[in-house]
């Protein structure tokens, strides 16, 4: 691992001149509560979730003092208030969180103007040609984490490498109020170390069937050829293969629009009652919003999916002339679409929300591929 301190500018300039890009990953800490404990000093030092306290709320956002109680995004509020009793929530604000990332993004484009968003709160940067005739890449990422803490007061961590995949990984080496550098030569030798559940698109089941293949580290998955990979992991094998070898050939894309956003939930024991059934909507709901909100997405058609015990899955969906309004009606949708196949023929193991059909808003930039994100 390396850090800013120690960073060559000659290792950047060979770099380049190999053809290899400079990117970098900026990732704000734990952005929607560091927001709120910005706006409210009594907030400061103290473990808050965003989101919903009530009894079907879900954590949408948590501070690093929550964090080391356990709370973390995604989880429903009660179990969070048990791990943390002192657990403060705010109600989210989502037209601050785009206004301050308005301001962000502004500080981006200062740099280049290949950013590729992902969300609210965190994008790629192309800075190969910077607009300011920088040339460092590590100094890119300081000048930008300086200008962010001077423009909004808070605090974002950042990852510069070679590619996209290790600029991702190397954001989070060193959270919160972090820089990491993967340099050239250095990619395969880092991931080699990381638990495998670090790699981008591995889940909690993922990293479960790996472990029982003898794969845990980035180093283990390295040591497999890529027929074996593809004959346990499909069409997953390829990147798989490239990652653990440090490789990513993607470009930053500052005009690709997202397709749909969504999540799923697979319970740990199989759902068949109506009752059961509908609270399990009103969770996925709250996260699912977050999610959309989170991406700044806007979209027409609202797809129900489950999965059957017997693994067959099923989804519907409903397409209006127009992009949902808000939470409100995208919730009313989610509901219809439960009543109109209850009750069901079996139990269910899986439900999930997926918004498609999405449209630009305003003069919003890029949103990544389709998103579907598990909510275990």
């Amino acid at each position: 691992m390396s850090d800013a301190k120690d960073t060559d500018d000659a290792g950047e300039a060979a770099a380049e001149a190999d053809g290899l890009r400079k990117i970098i990953h900026v990732d704000m800490d734990a952005f929607f509560a560091s927001v709120e404990q910005r706006d409210n000093p009594q907030l400061r030092g103290k473990p808050v979730a965003v989101g919903g306290s009530s009894g079907r709320g879900v954590v949408a956002a948590a501070s690093y003092e929550a964090r080391r109680f356990g709370v973390r995004s995604a989880m429903p509020s009660v179990t969070a208030k048990r791990l943390c009793p002192d657990l403060v929530f705010c109600k989210s604000r989502f037209e601050v969180y785009r206004e301050v990332s308005q301001q962000i993004r502004a500080i981006f484009r200062h740099h280049t103007d290949l950013v590729e968003p992902l969300s609210l709160d965190e994008a790629y940067l192309d800075v190969t040609e910077d607009k300011l005739g920088i040339g460092s890449a590590t100094r890119i990422a300081e000048l930008i984490r300086q200008e962010i803490r001077a423009k909004t007061k808070l605090s974002a961590s950042a990852g510069v490498s070679y590619n996209k995949f290790l600029a991702k990984i190397a954001s989070d080496q060193n959270k919160p109020d972090g820089l990491c550098v993967i340099r050239p030569g250095e990619g395969a030798r880092f991931v080699a170390d990381l638990p495998i559940r670090r790699f981008h698109g591995v889940g909690p089941k993922g990293a479960e069937k790996m472990a029982k293949l003898g794969i845990e580290t980035g180093g283990d998955l390295a040591a497999k050829d890529i027929e074996w990979l593809r004959a346990h992991f499909g069409s997953f094998a390829d990147y798989l293969y490239r990652a653990a070898r440090g490789i990513d050939l993607r470009p930053v894309r500052s005009s690709r629009i997202r397709k749909s956003v969504g999540g799923e939930r697979t319970f740990s024991r199989d759902l068949s009652t109506g009752s059961e059934l509908r609270e399990t909507m009103e969770d996925i709901i709250d996260i699912v919003w977050g999610y959309i909100e989170r991406a700044e997405a806007r979209g027409r058609t609202v797809t129900l999916k489950m999965k059957y015990t017997d693994f067959q899955i099923f989804s519907r969906a409903r397409t209006l002339d127009r992009p949902i309004a808000d939470k409100q009606e995208f919730a009313a949708v989610g509901r219809a679409l439960l009543e109109e196949v209850l009750p069901l023929p079996m139990p269910i193991r899986l439900m999930g929300l997926t918004l498609s059909k999405l449209e630009r808003d305003g003069d919003e930039e890029a949103k990544r591929p389709d998103a579907q994100l598990s909510l275990l």
